[in-house]
């Protein structure tokens, strides 16, 4: 099940480094695989929303194809995927390449969940930003997040013609 909502951010810096009231950064947050384990995908949803950003997620066990349908679909301006099974190299690798695919590389990427540290060189080398492991503090998620969106313009703004 999508769920859709919408948190107004004050405002939002366009491309041109203006600010432009009601355009919040839109993140989708995916549990993609089989994993069922969704309190730490649930828990940075509502941080986010509480940020203020708008986010949609889109609930446990999606495809890599139903994530980046939904994110192409829903203009995201990044896409955060949490994985605790295992098989985060096939899946995410999946969700990078259906989003070169799709013409959409722009979308940051960035993960969480129980990623061993030797893997994280490779998930960096497909574009995932950041990868956020058990313990990180959910001010430096933020604090990385917003970095990384500050030099986007918000999903559907005019800087995005």
């Amino acid at each position: 099940m999508l769920v859709h909502i919408l948190v107004v951010k004050p405002q939002a810096e366009s491309r041109d480094g203006t600010m432009d009231a009601g355009q919040p950064k839109r993140i989708l947050i995916g549990k993609v695989g089989l994993d069922g384990h969704d309190r730490g995908a649930k828990f940075i949803v509502r941080a986010l929303r509480n940020a203020g950003y708008e986010v949609i997620y889109t609930g446990i066990r999606r495809t890599p194809e139903q994530i980046v349908r939904t994110a192409v679909d829903e203009d995201v301006d990044a896409i955060g995927l949490s994985l605790l099974s295992g098989a985060h190299k096939e899946l995410f690798t999946r969700v990078a390449e259906l989003l070169e695919t799709e013409q959409a590389e722009g979308i940051m990427l960035f993960a969480g969940g129980i990623i061993p540290e030797q893997d994280i060189p490779y998930l960096k080398s497909l574009g995932f930003r950041h990868v956020f492991t058990p313990g990180t503090p959910l001010s430096e998620i933020l604090r990385a997040l917003e970095a990384e969106l500050a030099n986007q313009p918000a999903a559907g703004s005019e800087a995005d013609s």
